[in-house]
């Protein structure tokens, strides 16, 4: 079993900054891919910013990150504590949403599969 503990979620202005971050523990091989989604009221799930393991990358991961986000917020990651932050810069209120942490994963007992952390609120007033 894998399991995702996110924090950092809160109440912050418009403008302003919030650092989230995930730690990933458990039966873990190796991470595929570790990011962060997001999900509005009303809204679908979507994806903000994802690391993808590349070990021919001088940080060992390639980065996407969505559009809307690009310049404001910033994604890393700490390959050997199996941690991902997302520093948000400039936020809006439409940043507001629960965000949740994803984590592919393969598995020390052999197996890969998709775990998701139990979210972390993060609302911007304006």
């Amino acid at each position: 079993q894998v399991h995702l503990v996110e924090s950092g979620g809160g109440l912050v202005q418009a403008g302003g900054s919030l650092n989230l971050s995930c730690v990933a523990s458990g039966n873990i091989f190796k991470i595929n891919a570790m990011g962060w989604y997001r999900q509005a009221p009303g809204k679908h799930r979507e994806r903000v910013a994802m690391t993808i393991s590349d070990y021919s990358a001088h940080i060992g991961y390639s980065i996407n990150l969505q559009e809307s986000v690009k310049g404001r917020f910033t994604i890393t990651r700490d390959i050997a504590k199996n941690t991902v932050y997302l520093q948000m810069n400039q936020v809006k209120p439409e940043d507001t949403a629960v965000y949740y942490c994803k984590a592919d994963v393969v598995l020390n007992t052999h197996g890969r599969d998709d775990y998701w952390g139990q979210g972390t609120q993060v609302t911007v007033s304006s």
